[in-house]
Order: C-alpha cells, then structure tokens, then sequence
C-alpha cells in the first residue's frame, strides 16, 4: 500500500472531533502512566498480570502519548490507530473480560464503557481516515498536486 493511500481520507471535516476525543483520551492516559506510575503505570501492570510491566508499561505509555499526538494533529492516523486498537484490544481483555467473569455483565459494562468507545473510535479512524480538517489531508493534496505537476 502506498503513503498516499495511507494518508488519503473522503472523510468529512467533522471527524476532527472523533479525532480530537480519542487522540486526547489516549495522550492523557499515556501521561498519566508517567505521572501515576503505582496506580495506572507499572503498578496498574503488575496488579492486572501483564509480563515485564518495567518495560511495558512505559512502552505503551509511549505509544499512548505518541499515537494521541499524531491522532489529534491528524498525522499517519490510519497508522496511529493500529497499535491504539491492539492497546484497546489488550485493555479490554485483560481488565474487563475479568470483571465479567467476577462481577457480571452489568459491571462490566459500566467499567468498560471508555475502553469500547475507544476501540470503536479508533477503528473509525482506521476506516475513514483522518478527514478533511488533517495533516493527512493536507500532504495528500501536496502529493497529489506535485504528482500532477511531474505528469505534466
């Protein structure tokens, strides 16, 4: 697949703000595992059982941190939403699956009600790309015009 293809997006101008609550959400949180290490960094980590949690935890730190940036500018989005999903993904098996199995579904779904609003934001973002209000599309235009301009 090419860049262009990559960074391409029809995506109305009003995805900026599924952009910019999912991008925020996931920078916070990344910031938040720095700040917080005992309660949501390493320590969140090891009381939930995921291995090597001095290393994951500020590794997924990163990736939040990193990946809510480039999702609120809209920048390689379709990119940024991938590791995001899978964090998502992990998050919701690892804290929530649990809490179904112990507390039942009611529980459950009111503990996982920001995990699943984010799965799904970043799928969306996976689909439709960044819209029209992006970096994204911004530098496909710049491409495309200096493609046609070497056509020419």
């Amino acid at each position: 697949m090419s860049f262009q293809k990559i960074i391409a997006t029809t995506a109305p101008r009003a995805v900026i703000l599924i952009r910019l609550i999912v991008g925020a959400v996931f920078l916070s949180e990344g910031i938040q595992k720095f700040l917080f290490p005992d309660e949501l960094g390493v320590g969140r980590f090891i009381k939930i059982g995921i291995p090597q949690p001095q290393v994951m935890a500020p590794f997924v730190g990163v990736f939040e941190i990193v990946c809510g940036v480039l999702l609120i500018a809209g920048l390689l989005t379709r990119l940024a939403a991938i590791p995001m999903i899978i964090n998502m993904l992990v998050a919701i098996s690892t804290t929530k699956i649990p809490l179904l199995r112990e507390k039942g579904f009611w529980n459950m779904a009111h503990e996982a009600r920001t995990d699943f609003s984010m799965l799904l934001g970043s799928i969306f973002l996976l689909i439709v790309g960044a819209g029209a209000l992006s970096l994204d599309a911004w530098l496909h235009s710049r491409l495309a015009s200096r493609d046609s301009d070497n056509r020419n």
